[in-house]
């Protein structure tokens, strides 16, 4: 069986590793546009804020390291068509413009999509930079650390927003957030939570303009950005602009080859198949389904892409592993505060067309006879389906590391759990690690006590 994969982030690394492990004897050719395979633009901050020093080593696999599995790599090689009926990919030579036919059997894409860029006067001025691969992740440490460049904005405040703020606030610059939405981080958490969290922001000397957007960019006469309008008439510095706006699937080029829904995103079956039984599609180009509500929707986490990957592989062959419903897990930090959340929010119900209830309780880390040294407040928020009394969400934060118990609510969700399973769930307690009951438990019995007056 001749496999090819198309795109090499987590998605289609995931698909390669599924389908040398289901089918070792399969030819596989690995297609990537870039000249680098399987960057992870998760760990961007990490590399911006000098943890991780080497931007080559934030990758999956080397290029000898997968042709030494037996993976034909092609880098500098862009699919721009497929015939389906032929079982043929067109692949160009980025770097020649050279043109050539390749054969399949079976074809995974993992295509995924490209940073958005505001349609707005003045976006093709210099220094207006997005946040995703390795080649932005380059120009963005670079600068970091230019001495011209003193006033950053970011536009966006979802978790690459945030990341790019934190790590050019950590470099010495001023930043300014500015955001249509009236929070910080509008999808991810509820307001008990982003209230902090804006407040920790402005402590570190970033600016936040919200319920706002960008109306245009202005420029000096070497066209290099250095200012922005927003749509409020606000006007302020910006020697570097980082669009995080979000994202539009790479998909146009796919039209009439399989179907694609009105966003562009390639639709799937559970198996991860498209519209041609023999080409599955995974990662951000696609939807998976939401495990509280059982709808599919885009989630562009890479732990999502990465199980499409390994399910398309496990079923070139048939049907014979589904795709694992998810509840969009998702964990980052804000300075000194650590934070996760998976599953519905009061803020996303509505958009979701669901009803739910949520409690809000405060506990510390340890036992309060533990220092303040070795603890920490804690701020946990369950919700839940006040008609089934099924977990449906929550949302976590501390100075200290607590993330981990999204894990196991995640699951919850997963597993239809409901606030009375949860309230006495049995987790360890040991005074350096937790408190007798477990922050969970707390909100779980709170819940059940809500629910039952």
């Amino acid at each position: 069986m001749k496999v090819a994969v198309v795109g090499s982030s987590h998605g289609g690394y995931e698909a390669v590793r599924g389908v040398l492990q289901q089918f070792p004897d399969a030819h596989i050719d690995w297609y990537e546009k870039g000249d680098f395979i399987s960057f992870l633009s998760c760990g961007m901050e990490l590399y911006l804020q000098g943890v991780v020093k080497d931007v080559n080593s934030v990758s999956y696999a080397t290029i000898p390291e997968m042709e030494d599995k037996g993976v034909h790599v092609h880098i500098n090689s862009e699919v721009t068509n497929i015939d389906p009926d032929g079982h043929k990919l067109t692949v160009v030579d980025v770097q020649n413009g050279q043109e050539e036919s390749a054969d399949y059997d079976k074809l995974i894409l993992s295509v995924g999509a490209t940073p958005f860029k505001l349609p707005v006067a003045g976006k093709e001025l210099q220094n207006i930079y997005a946040m995703r691969g390795r080649d932005w992740a380059i120009k963005l440490r670079e600068a970091e650390v230019k001495p011209d460049i003193k006033n950053v904005t970011v536009v966006g405040s979802g978790y690459i927003g945030i990341e790019a703020a934190e790590s050019f606030a950590k470099a010495g610059k001023h930043v300014t957030i500015v955001d249509m939405n009236p929070t910080i981080l509008g999808t991810y958490l509820d307001t008990e939570f982003t209230e902090i969290l804006e407040e920790e922001l402005k402590a570190n000397d970033v600016d936040l303009r919200l319920s706002q957007s960008v109306k245009e960019y202005v420029g000096n006469s070497d066209d290099k950005v250095t200012s922005v309008i927003s749509t409020t008439g606000d006007t302020w510095d910006a020697d570097l602009v980082i669009e995080t706006a979000g994202i539009r699937p790479a998909t146009k080029w796919l039209a009439g080859i399989v179907d694609l829904d009105d966003h562009g995103m390639i639709k799937t079956d559970e198996y991860q198949q498209t519209s041609n039984p023999d080409i599955f599609a995974v990662g951000d180009a696609t939807e998976i389904e939401f495990a509280p509500t059982g709808k599919k929707q885009l989630i562009a986490l890479a732990s999502n892409a990465r199980r499409q990957g390994r399910s398309a592989a496990a079923n070139l062959e048939g049907h014979k592993r589904k795709t694992t419903a998810v509840s969009g897990s998702s964990a980052l930090h804000v300075f000194n505060y650590k934070f996760a959340s998976t599953g519905v929010k009061d803020v996303t119900a509505k958009g979701l067309g669901v009803d739910v209830e949520s409690v809000f309780v405060t506990d510390t880390k340890v036992p309060p006879f533990v220092p303040a040294e070795h603890n920490a407040e804690v701020f946990f928020k369950l919700t839940y389906d006040p008609k089934t009394r099924v977990v449906m969400g929550a949302q976590i934060m501390s100075k200290m590391d607590t993330t981990a118990n999204i894990n196991a609510i995640s699951l919850a969700i997963q597993q239809h759990m409901t606030v009375d399973d949860l309230a006495y769930a049995d987790f360890f307690f040991q005074p350096g690690f937790d408190r007798p009951w477990n922050i969970m438990n707390v909100a779980a019995q709170k819940a059940e006590q809500k629910l039952d007056k």
